[in-house]
């Protein structure tokens, strides 16, 4: 005998909600909790129910959020989980669904997306750059797509974006060391294809440039790609010289864990041999060894605030474009401290003499 297929009160009763909140919940409507509508898609995937819906409909009611491939560790656990997770709770409140398309440019054209992707809905929010290049953009941008950028921008175009206040966070979190007493100071920057890792690289260096003070090229070190912990080589090549500094300025706070681990396998105190500070003030911040001073970027309300300005860009045609900035703030723990002495090797004092 043929099993019947399920319904919207079989899906209603599994789920534990009404069968009118299954049916908003399938059509975007607004009135459905988050995490019950959630609830009600987990059950409809439990019970192979079909959900059947009009391609205008579709379209009308769906966002694409588009991230390269190569960021997806850190969707899933630190600055872009926040980020993404903001984006979609305000579509999902205003009733709208939200594709996530992760881009290879290794593997995929853009053709792929432009003749595809962008035919199925009704805006576009571009999260970070990296491989998503600033033509690329520009290309997505002219196909009369709304579409608004978060974590990027472009200066030769203008083009709505959110960001977070990348050049202040480099800045506070560089004289917050200036302002303990350090002056031998390190920084260890980001990949430059992303315009907010360049941007908190450029505040850290006004910070220096304010207090007269110049930052070794080997207190620089370039970023390898591939570690897990990054930081960890950037801080090892650093520990390996002569000179050492007395404190460090991580362009985000991964780059700072792994920073840290190469400071305590080298057998020195944080803060007390070396102090550091970051940017991002992702969760397991507050739990290193010691917990992390960094610049907090409020991830969560960049993605919310992405969200409202792409409504309101498919809303209001004629729209003047703006470049939005959230605030930062600084988040004092316990890996700054006052530089309290130069450090020695084989005890001989070290300084770099720039005071």
């Amino acid at each position: 005998m043929a099993k019947n297929k399920p319904s919207i009160r079989d899906v209603a009763k599994r789920a534990n909600v009404s069968p009118s909140a299954v049916w908003m919940a399938i059509h975007n409507k607004p009135g459905v909790a988050p995490e019950t509508a959630q609830r009600i898609w987990d059950t409809i995937t439990k019970l192979g129910y079909t959900v059947k819906s009009r391609p205008a409909e579709r379209t009308a009611r769906t966002v694409g959020l588009l991230i390269e491939k190569s960021s997806i560790p850190a969707i899933m656990d630190s600055f872009y989980g926040d980020v993404i997770g903001g984006f979609q709770a305000e579509a999902q409140r205003t009733g709208y669904h939200v594709n996530l398309v992760m881009f290879d440019r290794a593997h995929e054209r853009l053709d792929i997306l432009k003749n595809g992707f962008t035919q199925s809905i009704a805006g576009l929010a571009v999260a970070n750059d990296g491989d998503i290049t600033p033509d690329m953009v520009i290309q997505l941008e002219a196909t009369n797509l709304p579409v608004i950028l978060i974590e990027n921008h472009l200066d030769s175009e203008r083009l709505p974006c959110v960001l977070g206040d990348n050049f202040t966070a480099g800045y506070m979190a560089t004289q917050h060391l200036l302002s303990l007493g350090h002056r031998d100071i390190a920084v260890l920057p980001g990949p430059t294809k992303y315009s907010s890792l360049v941007d908190r690289l450029r505040g850290c260096l006004a910070a220096m440039a304010e207090a007269r003070l110049l930052i070794p090229p080997e207190w620089l070190p370039k970023p390898l790609s591939g570690y897990p912990l990054k930081g960890y080589q950037q801080m090892k090549e650093i520990l390996a010289l002569d000179q050492r500094p007395t404190g460090v300025v991580a362009i985000s706070d991964k780059t700072a864990i792994g920073a840290m681990e190469a400071i305590r396998e080298a057998g020195l105190q944080i803060p007390a041999d070396i102090a550091i500070a970051s940017i991002d003030n992702i969760a397991e911040s507050a739990y290193c060894r010691p917990p992390l001073t960094t610049v907090h970027i409020p991830k969560l309300e960049m993605g919310i605030l992405a969200f409202q300005r792409l409504h309101h860009l498919i809303t209001s045609k004629n729209d003047i474009p703006v470049k939005n900035i959230v605030y930062s703030e600084l988040i004092v723990r316990e890996s700054s401290g006052p530089a309290r002495r130069p450090l020695t090797i084989e005890g001989e004092s070290l300084s770099s003499g720039q005071d």
